[in-house]
């Protein structure tokens, strides 16, 4: 997982320019397992921007090195925001979605948006009902 933050963070940091932060991982939906065996390639790209925020997509694409057979081991979603080096929101610029997968994955953009914001309201309302005391002593 954490290969998949290293990669979604370089796409994220081409398409502002400035320092970002991870806001969040939305989600990551394996798919196939990958061998002890198989080669792995990360592929990642801006899928939908906001003000300050970009959502980024990454696939994980597998091979088996015995007979080339390649194939999608996972999917991600994680949001960046775009900070200045006081650590205050920056405005990014917009995406312009290219490929035919491009435009696919950035269809959904809106609806993903909006599961976010609903999850962190709800990650909010948890988190004031949680303790913060050592169990352990």
């Amino acid at each position: 997982m954490t290969y998949i933050d290293d990669t979604a963070s370089i796409s994220a940091s081409r398409h502002c320019r400035t320092g970002i932060v991870t806001a969040s991982t939305d989600s990551v939906d394996f798919l196939q397992p990958i061998k002890n065996d198989h080669s792995v390639c990360l592929e990642s790209y801006v899928a939908s921007t906001g003000r300050s925020s970009m959502e980024i997509f990454v696939k994980v694409i597998a091979e088996n090195l015995k007979d080339g057979e390649r194939y999608l081991a996972a999917t991600s979603f994680l949001t960046f925001v775009a900070i200045d080096d006081n650590g205050k929101t920056v405005e990014v610029p917009t995406v312009v979605p290219q490929s035919d997968e491009e435009k696919m994955i950035s269809r959904d953009a809106e609806e993903r948006s909006q599961a976010r914001k609903k999850r962190l309201t709800q990650s909010r309302a948890l988190a004031a009902s949680l303790s913060t005391d050592i169990p352990w002593g």
